[in-house]
């Protein structure tokens, strides 16, 4: 099960081909909050997402390109109301921006084919990394 889901997210890298739609289209596509935080750069209130406490194995995708973008299995609980895990399903599939929109540096992250807005990656989470990805549940989909 572990080597097929393995084989499936390689097969799944982003290839460079962008999804570029116009602002009305992806407010069309997404619906308003979904547009607000992924379009945006806004944020879901803490501890009410969908998949904060979700323990379910899949691979959560982007819910606006369906680009995978973590795996269950590096998903923790990190404690800070959002979903948080320890590295993206391929490096591929995720850039960072640096953020100062708090007065501190941060770094968004984005998804590579739709550059929708995921959340931030900070460098306090679990060793051998120590990162965190703290992402908007609104922007994933569980598949």
């Amino acid at each position: 099960m572990i080597l097929s889901l393995l084989t499936l997210l390689l097969s799944c890298a982003f290839n460079g081909e962008k999804l570029t739609l116009t602002e009305v289209e992806w407010e069309a596509r997404l619906g308003a909050e979904k547009y607000r935080v992924m379009r945006q750069k806004g944020s879901e209130r803490a501890f009410l997402g969908q998949y904060v406490f979700t323990e379910k194995a899949g691979t959560y995708t982007c819910a606006a390109c369906e680009l995978p973008l973590f795996c269950s299995e590096d998903k923790y609980d990190a404690g800070s109301g959002w979903p948080c895990f320890t590295q993206p399903a391929s490096s591929k599939n995720v850039y960072y921006l640096e953020d100062w929109a708090l007065r501190f540096k941060r770094y968004e992250v984005l998804c590579s084919k739709c550059d929708s807005h995921l959340g931030h990656v900070f460098n306090d989470g679990p060793e051998p990394k120590n990162l965190r990805y703290c992402i908007q549940s609104i922007a994933l989909q569980l598949r």
